[in-house]
C-alpha cells in the first residue's frame, strides 16, 4: 500500500523510524511527513495564525520524507495536498512514545489526531502507540534518540505487529467512512502478543497543571488519570495491563447517533 506516516513526537523520533523500517520491510510504499519538533498533546489543532513551512529531509530510511514546523494535522493536510507525488491509500500515525488508551488520552493525542486527519481526507486512519512504564516514558521524553537495547527489542516487535496489522485494517476500511483504528501495544510487547478488540477506558484527567508559581507559568504534570470504567466490556487500558495488543475502532460517523 501507499502509506503516509506521521507522528506527534517529531520526525527525529526513533519510534517513528522503527515503524517506517518495518513497513518498508513489508513491501509498502512509505512517505513520511512529520512535525519538525515534538507536538504531543496538541490534539487536532492546526496552525491558523502563522505560516507553516515544510522541507524535504533525508532520514536514511530509504523513503521520501518531509519535516513540517507544525502539528500532526498540519502534516497530513500539507502532505496529501502538496508534498506527496501521489495520493496515499491510508494514514498511519506513530509509533507514539507512550500509550494513547482511554478517552482522556485519545481526545488530546496528536498521534490519534494525525490518523483522524486522514479520515477527514476520506482515507483510513490508524494510530499506533507503545505503552511504557513511567520511568521509561520519562527517560525517553528527556532523551528520545537513545533507547536501550531492551526497549529497542520491544519497539521492533511492536513495529512488526504494526506493519502487519495497520495495512490490513486500512485495506478493510472503506474510504470516506470516518473510521480510525487505535492500536496500543503493551509493555513489554513480544512477537507472540495477541490482539483484543476494546473500547476506550473512561479515564478522568483533572489537575493536569501545576499551581501558579511566582513566575506565573503553570506547567503540565503528566498523569495517567482515574479509571472509572465498568468491568466489561474490555477496555484498552485493561487489555494493555493484561499484555494484549489493544485495537479500538473509533467510528466518528456514529457520533450523535440515537
Amino acid at each position: 500500500m501507499r502509506l503516509l506516516v506521521t507522528n506527534d513526537d517529531g520526525i527525529g523520533c526513533v519510534f517513528l523510524h522503527e515503524l517506517v523500517r518495518a513497513l518498508i520491510a513489508a513491501d509498502h510504499k512509505v512517505f513520511v511527513v512529520a512535525p519538525k519538533l515534538e507536538q504531543s498533546w496538541t490534539g487536532a489543532s492546526k496552525s491558523r495564525h502563522r505560516p507553516v513551512r515544510s522541507e524535504a529531509v533525508d532520514l536514511g530510511l530509504g523513503c521520501p520524507a518531509w519535516a513540517v514546523d507544525g502539528t500532526p494535522s498540519d502534516c497530513v493536510n500539507i502532505g496529501i495536498d502538496h508534498l506527496l507525488p501521489e495520493k496515499p491509500e491510508a494514514v498511519i500515525s506513530g509509533i507514539n512514545v507512550g500509550l494513547n488508551a482511554s478517552l482522556g488520552f485519545i481526545l488530546g493525542s496528536g498521534t490519534v489526531a494525525g490518523a483522524c486527519e486522514g479520515a477527514l481526507h476520506g482515507l483510513p486512519g490508524i494510530a499506533v502507540s507503545q505503552s511504557l512504564d513511567v520511568a521509561v516514558y520519562e527517560r525517553m521524553k528527556d532523551d528520545p534518540g537513545s533507547p536501550d537495547q531492551a526497549l529497542l527489542d520491544i519497539l521492533r516487535s511492536s513495529a512488526r505487529h504494526a506493519a502487519r496489522l495497520a495495512p490490513a485494517l486500512a485495506a478493510n476500511t472503506p474510504c470516506r467512512s470516518f473510521i480510525v483504528h487505535n492500536l496500543n501495544f503493551p509493555y513489554p510487547c513480544s512477537d507472540q502478543a495477541e490482539v483484543r478488540r476494546t473500547i476506550p477506558a473512561r479515564v478522568m484527567l483533572p489537575g493536569l497543571f501545576s499551581p501558579q508559581p511566582e513566575n506565573g507559568a503553570h506547567q503540565l504534570v503528566f498523569k495517567l488519570g482515574e479509571d472509572t470504567s465498568p468491568e466489561s466490556p474490555l477496555t484498552d487500558r485493561s487489555a494493555l495491563e493484561a499484555g494484549f495488543i489493544s485495537h479500538t475502532v473509533l467510528d466518528f460517523s456514529k457520533l450523535g447517533s440515537i
